[in-house]
């Protein structure tokens, strides 16, 4: 573990989490790998009650905004994730795929919970990758924005609504205004 980085899991919170490719190469730029990501993260969201209340895909790392899942814990939560897609798009690449550790932050209240939504939707734009946040295909801003259902279920307003529940309010959306 980096020296100093202290992880709280089993606190019910949410946990804003990153992790890069191996050497910080942009591994996930490659034709068909943010797909292939998203499809790993619903089945992990699905097979261990993972909730994502959000995330963004860049070509060189991952962002992700989630509780703790109900069947396993976050670390092995992330380990699946991470060896699932590395197995998968491994084969375009010499090396590893994924590096070892991840960052993982305790999200304590919603002015943090605001603030890392916010930061990950706008990291592509930051980037110079695109424009507006809703023009970054592979993250939550459009479902936070709209909505709109994507490849992975995000735990929103929209999705309560949906399910009839109603949802806590630290894990409602926050992009509407943009």
């Amino acid at each position: 573990m980096p020296k100093g980085l202290v992880r709280y899991q089993n606190s019910g919170g949410l946990h804003f989490l990153t992790f890069s490719c191996y050497r910080r190469e942009a591994l996930l730029g490659r034709a068909g790998a943010y797909e292939i990501f998203e499809q790993e993260l619903e089945r992990v969201r699905q097979r261990y009650g993972l909730v994502v209340a959000g995330y963004v895909l860049m070509p060189e790392h991952v962002h992700l905004l989630v509780g703790e899942p109900a069947r396993a814990s976050l670390a092995m939560a992330v380990q699946v994730l991470k060896q699932q897609t590395s197995g998968k798009l491994k084969a375009s690449v010499a090396v590893r795929f994924w590096q070892r550790r991840y960052y993982d932050f305790n999200v304590h209240n919603e002015e943090k919970r605001v603030e890392k939504l916010r930061y990950m939707h706008r990291n592509p734009v930051k980037r110079g990758l695109v424009e507006k946040p809703e023009d970054w295909p592979w993250s939550s801003f459009r479902h936070c924005a709209t909505g709109v259902e994507g490849p992975v279920e995000i735990e929103s307003e929209w999705t309560a609504i949906r399910r009839g529940n109603q949802l806590p309010e630290h894990l409602r959306c926050v992009e509407k205004d943009g």
